[in-house]
C-alpha cells in the first residue's frame, strides 16, 4: 500500500493510488470479514471455499497473489483473510524489502500459520525472490555461513505461512514467482450497484445516513469504480455536511463535485487533458506513451498505471500496436464537453 503524497492532495482527488490523509478513513470504514466484502462475487466464492477447506485441514492457506489496478482492495481483503483464518499478519512491500537480511528477519519472525503480505511484489529484487523460492515451496531458507570459499550454504526451516502478494503490475512479475503461488485472482473494476453499497456502508459506519439513494449513486458512477475513490468522497461530502453544506440530494453532490472539476464519468482536468491532445495534437491517431506523456507533462508511469486503465475500462481510449488512440465515443465525450 504505497502512499502517493506525504500531504493531503486535492488537486487530484479521483487518484486511485493511497494518500495520506486516506489510511484513518481506510481503516475505520475497511470490512472485517468476508461477508461483509462488497464486489468481486467470483474472487469471494473461491476464497470462501479455500478458507474452509484449510481451516478442515488445520493447514494455512495457499499462497495467494492477487493482481489488477490501485484502490480496489488487494490490501483489504488480506486483511479479511487474515481475520478469517484467526492468523496474524505481517504487512511489508517490495520497495521496503532492499537487502536479503531483510526478508530473511520477516521470514523467521514468522509464526506457524501466519500471513505475510507483500505490496507491490513486483518491485522485489531478483535476490529477494530466490529466497522466496524455497520459502514458498520448502518452507526453508538456505543461509550462507562465513564467505569467500569457505562460505557453507545451511538449511534453515521456517513455519508454515502464507505469502499473499498485490501488484498492479502482473506482467513485471517474474514467471518463477508468480508460478509459486497456489492462487492467482484479479480483482476488476467495480459496477456502480456495488459502490453504491459501499457507499451507503460507509456513510453508515460514519453516522450520516440521511443521503438519498439518488445522492449516493451519483457518488458511485463518479467513482471510476474504485472503492477507494468511493470512500474518499464519503470523506469529503461528510466534512462537508459537518460545516453545515446540504449533501442530502443529488444536485448536492453534483454541485460539490463539480467545485472539483470531476463529472458525471468521474473525470478530472487531466483525464480530459489527455483526451483532448489526443484530438488536437495527434488528430486522432495512435500515439506512443513516451510521447503522449511529455506533450500533456505527465511521468509515464501516472499515465499507465493511474489515468488510463479506466479511461481504457470505459471505451474512451485504445491500446493499438502503434500507441494509444482515443476511440469515438472520447471523441464524442470531447466534443459534448465544448458544446
Amino acid at each position: 500500500m504505497t502512499i502517493a503524497s506525504s500531504r493531503p492532495d486535492m488537486s487530484r482527488i479521483v487518484k486511485p493510488e493511497i494518500r495520506e490523509d486516506d489510511i484513518v478513513s481506510e481503516i475505520s470504514l475497511r470490512p472485517r470479514r468476508l461477508d461483509e466484502y462488497v464486489g468481486q462475487a467470483q474472487m469471494k466464492a473461491h476464497l470462501s471455499v479455500s478458507i474452509e477447506s484449510a481451516k478442515i485441514r488445520r493447514e494455512p492457506l495457499e499462497h495467494i497473489l492477487f493482481y489488477g489496478p490501485p484502490g480496489l482492495g488487494k490490501t483489504t481483503i488480506s486483511t479479511i483473510i487474515a481475520h478469517e483464518m484467526a492468523a496474524p499478519i505481517k504487512h511489508t512491500s517490495g520497495p521496503a524489502i532492499e537487502k536479503q537480511a531483510d526478508i530473511i528477519s520477516l521470514l523467521t519472525s514468522l509464526t506457524e500459520g501466519e500471513i505475510l503480505f507483500i505490496d507491490e511484489i513486483h518491485r522485489l529484487r531478483p535476490q529477494i525472490e530466490e529466497i522466496l523460492y524455497s520459502a514458498m515451496e520448502d518452507y526453508a531458507i538456505d543461509i550462507m555461513i562465513g564467505s569467500g570459499t569457505g562460505a557453507t550454504s545451511v538449511k534453515m526451516d521456517i513455519p508454515k505461512f502464507t505469502l499473499i502478494g498485490a501488484t498492479t503490475r502482473l506482467s513485471s512479475l517474474s514467471c518463477p514467482l508468480r508460478d509459486r503461488f497456489g492462487n492467482v485472482m484479479k480483482l476488476d473494476f467495480y459496477e456502480s450497484a456495488d459502490l453504491a453499497k459501499i457507499v451507503k456502508r460507509s456513510f453508515g459506519i460514519l453516522g450520516y445516513e440521511q443521503i438519498s439513494d439518488d445522492a449516493v449513486l451519483s457518488i458511485a458512477e463518479r467513482s471510476r469504480g474504485t472503492p477507494r475513490i468511493a470512500n474518499r468522497y464519503v470523506k469529503i461530502l461528510r466534512d462537508y455536511a459537518t460545516i453545515g453544506k446540504s449533501i442530502e440530494k443529488k444536485h448536492d453532490c453534483e454541485a460539490i463535485f463539480e467545485s472539483f472539476g470531476v463529472d458525471s464519468y468521474g473525470l478530472d482536468i487531466l483525464d480530459r487533458k489527455l483526451l483532448s491532445h489526443l484530438i488536437e495534437s495527434f488528430h486522432s491517431r495512435p500515439v506512443g506513451l513516451t510521447t503522449l506523456a511529455s506533450v500533456i507533462g505527465e511521468e509515464v508511469a501516472t499515465i499507465e498505471d493511474v489515468v488510463e486503465p479506466y479511461l481504457l475500462q470505459i471505451g474512451f481510449i485504445e491500446r493499438t500496436p502503434r500507441g494509444r488512440q482515443i476511440t469515438m465515443r472520447g471523441e464524442e465525450y470531447i466534443q459534448n464537453k465544448k458544446i
